[in-house]
């Protein structure tokens, strides 16, 4: 079923940033070619184009001349902001690496550094970059970007954007997990990855979501594994990106559903890929943007300018959604992402079944990691608080997580409520309808806003007897502490939330590993003020 278009279509952006490293130690590829190429297409196709560089291809003139003479008044450099070893060693530091870019992250990321040492790194940075171009990036991108880089890059050198990548786990050993899914957001100062609440600890520069993370796969991809795979608009990967198939399905997915405040996906691919492994997929890509933007149907423009016009035009984090409700894969699977600055939550449709697949709070005194200390080995995390994770908490071939709306039988046993096709609709600037027809009449209503998310039963033929069960796999760990009788108590990494359900009862379940959300009549509400 297709969503219902909303009345004052938003803004639908692209960026594309290619990223350049100038040393490639994993095996021969030209470096240079994929950059002349990717100029080449941007301008064949009238598109502007962001192109971040490292340090060590800022101190190469292969790099740095092709940029210079090549690039059009429309196109950006900026910074990308791995670390490598003549950086580390113009800032007087040692280099720890295994290669003179070494993609662990203790050494190639400012995480791996004390906080002193991320400003040396990145003033050094700063300025090189400005004898070779003449003036100071205004954009930065990174895999990961740690706040006190970040606030010094905004407070010295006045920075008006930044990148990171999307949410995986175990991928190259980034955990970014239970962020603002896509779009963009105001990070907290203590936490890079977190959207910010109060005007205090906001940051105004605008995190913009890379890769172009597949609404309905990503998410899942790896269950049981030590690692996931990348399902992505990524040109490299055959069964995604460089799939014109998949590249249709993705950008109607993202540019003609509601969205709220505005849509967003990245393209691009950093030239260690080589071009010949990009190509194809790029040109695909280029073509069909191009396509929209003569329909009117979308702008591309540079990193920069979309966080010029992201801080000229919200205060605060907007609320933004991703509505795919048709299957690329013809599974029968739709997907809605709905996030603000508060939460996020993610509610699939596998069929007949229906259930809210993940759901995590934003607290900007939740401070990273390395706020103030390194870290200490080859990979990092990041996250927010889980009030729900539907990957963490399952296994593969086990229970999958979830919130599900269920019946209560008098003994206290439940079963799923079967549903139908959902419909989709804005309501107002920062809201989003969901009502899903129940296969024995009556249908689920849920109203997600700003600050809570409504769920109510209703119709003639509904069911009286309803809740709302939390389930998870019995042999996963959960960062679940406590119930008392309108609240679930949470603990992770040492920090304590509390989701509230004020007009519900919330009750254990039976079996050990659910909760139960019994709600006072028709309706309940799940607070994250």
């Amino acid at each position: 079923m297709q969503p219902t278009p909303p009345e004052h279509p938003a803004p639908r952006i692209v960026n594309i940033i290619n990223f350049i490293r100038g040393v490639e130690p994993r095996g021969p590829v030209d470096l240079i070619e994929p950059v002349r190429e990717q100029i080449r297409l941007g301008h064949a196709h009238s598109l502007p184009s962001t192109f971040l560089i490292q340090y060590d291809a800022l101190t190469n003139p292969a790099f740095t001349d092709l940029l210079k003479s090549d690039l059009g008044p429309e196109d950006e450099v900026g910074a990308w902001l791995e670390v490598v070893q003549p950086q580390v060693e113009a800032a007087g530091l040692s280099w720890r690496g295994r290669f003179p870019w070494d993609w662990h992250t203790d050494v190639g990321f400012t995480i791996g550094y004390p906080p002193e040492e991320r400003r040396k790194l990145m003033d050094v940075y700063m300025e090189r970059f400005e004898q070779v171009f003449g003036h100071l990036p205004k954009s930065v991108g990174c895999w990961v970007i740690d706040a006190p880089t970040l606030n010094y890059l905004s407070d010295k050198y006045g920075i008006v954007a930044a990148c990171i990548c999307k949410d995986q786990i175990g991928t190259d050993g980034y955990n970014l997990w239970g962020g603002y899914w896509n779009q963009a957001y105001y990070p907290s100062r203590q936490n890079a990855y977190m959207p910010a609440q109060t005007d205090a600890e906001q940051l105004r520069v605008p995190i913009f979501r890379m890769l172009g993370s597949d609404p309905i796969y990503q998410y899942d991809t790896g269950l049981g594994d030590e690692r996931q795979g990348v399902i992505s608009l990524e040109p490299v990967y055959g069964h995604a990106g460089g799939d014109p198939a998949w590249v249709r399905w993705f950008f109607h997915t993202n540019f003609d559903a509601p969205c709220l405040a505005f849509a967003y996906t990245q393209v691009g691919q950093e030239n260690s890929f080589g071009w010949p492994a990009m190509q194809r997929g790029l040109e695909d890509q280029y073509q069909r943007l191009a396509d929209r933007v003569r329909a009117g149907a979308l702008r591309v423009e540079t990193l920069g300018q979309s966080g010029a016009w992201f801080r000229n035009t919200f205060d605060t984090t907007p609320a933004t959604s991703v509505v795919a409700l048709e299957d690329p894969r013809d599974g029968g699977r739709r997907s809605v992402w709905y996030e603000t600055r508060r939460y996020r939550i993610n509610l699939l449709w596998e069929g007949a079944a229906w259930r809210i697949r993940d759901l995590h709070l934003f607290d900007e005194r939740y401070a990273e990691r390395y706020l103030s200390r390194p870290v200490k080995s080859n990979s990092c995390t990041y996250d927010t608080l889980p009030i729900l994770d539907g990957f963490n908490w399952s296994a593969r071939g086990g229970g999958m997580a979830g919130i599900r709306a269920v019946r209560v039988g008098p003994d206290g046993s439940t079963q799923a409520i079967e549903c139908g096709e959902p419909t989709v609709a804005e309501t107002g600037a920062d809201g989003l309808s969901v009502t899903i027809p129940v296969s024995t009449g009556g249908e689920i209503r849920l109203q997600l806003a700003p600050e809570s998310v409504g769920i109510e039963v209703a119709g003639k033929a509904a069911s009286t007897d309803w809740a709302l069960e939390l389930s998870w796999d019995p042999d996963k760990t959960t960062a679940i502490a406590g119930l008392d009788t309108h609240a679930i108590r949470y603990a992770h990494n040492l920090f304590e939330y509390t989701l509230r359900c004020d007009d519900a009862v919330v009750s254990a379940g039976p079996d050990g590993h659910s909760v139960l959300i019994r709600p006072h009549g028709a309706a309940l509400s799940l607070s994250f003020e």
